[in-house]
C-alpha cells in the first residue's frame, strides 16, 4: 500500500509520523472495507483420478506435487479389519485385473468378503479400454501393479514427502442401501477415528460421507475432527430427499421439510462443512450455509468453465480429479489456495 503524505499546517512533522505509524500496523483483512483474501481448499479428488489410477498411492503423490491442500479419498474394510482406500464396495471391473491380469469380467466380490492379503492379488492399476470410464480419463497414466493401499500406507508416505500441511479428507463408503456390502456407519467411522488418532492426524483430518449416520457416531467419539456432510440432488441419486414426508434414509433421521435447506439440516446435525454436488449450488445456497458458519464445498469440478463458475459463487473449496486446472483458475482469478507451495521430496 502506498502512502501518500499529507502536511498539517500546525505540526507537518508530527503528522507524517503519525500516517507512517498508520502504514506500519498489521492490520486485519478486511480492514476499512477492503474484501478480505479468499484462500481456496483444493481438494485432489482421489488422488488425481484424471491423471493417475484412483485412489492409490501413486495417484496421491501426483497429487502432492500438483500443491493440493487436501487428499480426498474413500474407505473400506476388510473381512479381516484392515482400513483400505477403495471408493467402491466390491471390486470394479473398469479398473481392476484379476492375478491371472485379465479385468474382471463383472463386478467382483466385496471388498468386506476379502483379507487384506486377498485383496493384495487384485491389480488396480489401469483403465479397462473401452469402457465409459475410459472415455472420461484418457489422459490417466496406468500404472501397472499398483495395488488398493491400506490408509497407514498414505499416511505413511506423506510423512515421508514432508509434506506436514497437506490435510485428509476421508469418505467413510457406506449405504443404507446396501448394509450386506459393508459394515456399519458406526463401526467404520470408529475404526476410521482410531486410525487417525494412532497416527497422530486428527488436526489435519476431516471425515465425510453420504451417510449421515457415520458422520454423527464421529461427533460423539471425535468432536475435534471435522465432519463434512456430503449431497447429492439428482435424478439419478438423491440422498436428501426434500419432497418426502418421512427423513431420507441416509440423513440420520432429520427430514428435509422440518429445515427447509441442506445448510440448515447440517447445522442442526452439528456438521462442520457442507460438500455438494457443484449444479447442486448456487451462490444464494452458498451464502445461507456460510451465514450459518459452514465451509462449502463443491465436487467433483474439472472442467474449467465449472470451476471458474464455482469460484465465483464463492465457494471455500473445490474438489477435482483435475487440481492443476483448479491451480490455474485460482491464477486468472487472482485468489490462493490454502497451501501455495508443494512439500514433496
Amino acid at each position: 500500500m502506498r502512502v501518500h503524505r499529507f502536511s498539517h499546517p500546525r505540526c507537518p512533522r508530527a503528522w507524517s509520523v503519525l500516517l507512517a505509524l498508520l502504514a506500519g500496523l498489521c492490520l486485519p483483512a478486511g480492514a476499512f472495507g477492503q474484501p478480505a483474501e479468499r484462500s481456496i481448499d483444493v481438494q485432489g479428488h482421489r488422488g488425481a483420478r484424471a491423471l493417475a489410477p484412483e485412489n492409490t498411492l501413486a495417484s496421491f503423490a501426483l497429487a502432492l506435487s500438483l500443491g493440493v491442500s487436501t487428499l480426498e479419498l474413500d474407505i473400506a474394510i476388510t473381512r479381516d479389519g484392515v482400513l483400505v482406500i477403495s471408493h467402491d464396495p466390491t471390486l470394479n471391473p473398469d479398473i481392476t485385473r484379476g492375478p491371472d491380469g485379465s479385468f474382471l469380467a463383472s463386478r467382483g466380490p466385496a471388498i468386506s468378503s476379502l483379507s487384506f492379503e486377498e485383496l493384495g492379488r487384485y491389480d488396480v492399476g489401469r483403465i479397462k479400454p473401452g469402457t465409459a470410464y475410459a472415455k472420461l480419463y484418457p489422459k490417466q497414466r496406468p500404472v501397472d501393479g499398483a495395488r488398493i493401499p491400506r490408509l497407514s500406507d498414505l499416511f505413511d508416505m506423506v510423512k515421508k514427502s514432508g509434506n506436514e500441511q497437506v490435510r485428509f479428507a476421508i469418505e467413510t463408503k457406506v449405504s443404507p442401501l446396501a448394509p450386506e456390502l459393508t459394515s456399519s456407519p458406526e463401526v467404520l467411522a470408529r475404526a476410521v477415528v482410531a486410525a487417525v488418532r494412532e497416527a497422530k492426524l486428527a488436526s489435519r483430518t476431516s471425515i465425510l460421507s453420504f451417510d449421515w449416520r457415520a458422520l454423527k457416531t464421529v461427533q460423539q467419539e471425535a468432536p475435534d475432527i471435522p465432519t463434512v456432510y456430503l449431497s447429492m440432488q439428482q435424478r439419478g441419486f438423491d440422498n436428501i430427499g426434500d419432497g418426502q414426508s418421512e427423513p431420507s434414509a441416509w440423513t440420520a433421521g432429520l427430514r428435509y421439510r422440518d429445515h427447509g435447506s441442506v445448510p440448515r439440516m447440517i447445522k442442526a446435525a452439528g456438521g462442520h462443512s457442507w460438500s455438494a454436488f457443484h449444479r447442486d449450488l448456487t451462490a444464494a445456497k452458498v451464502k445461507e450455509a456460510q451465514a450459518l458458519g459452514l465451509k462449502v464445498l463443491a465436487w467433483t469440478v474439472n472442467e474449467p468453465s465449472d470451476i471458474a463458475g464455482m469460484l465465483d459463487l464463492g465457494v471455500d473449496g473445490i474438489v477435482s480429479d483435475r487440481p492443476d486446472r483448479v491451480h490455474e483458475a485460482l491464477g486468472r482469478k487472482g485468489l490462493k489456495p490454502l497451501l501455495s507451495v508443494p512439500a514433496t521430496r
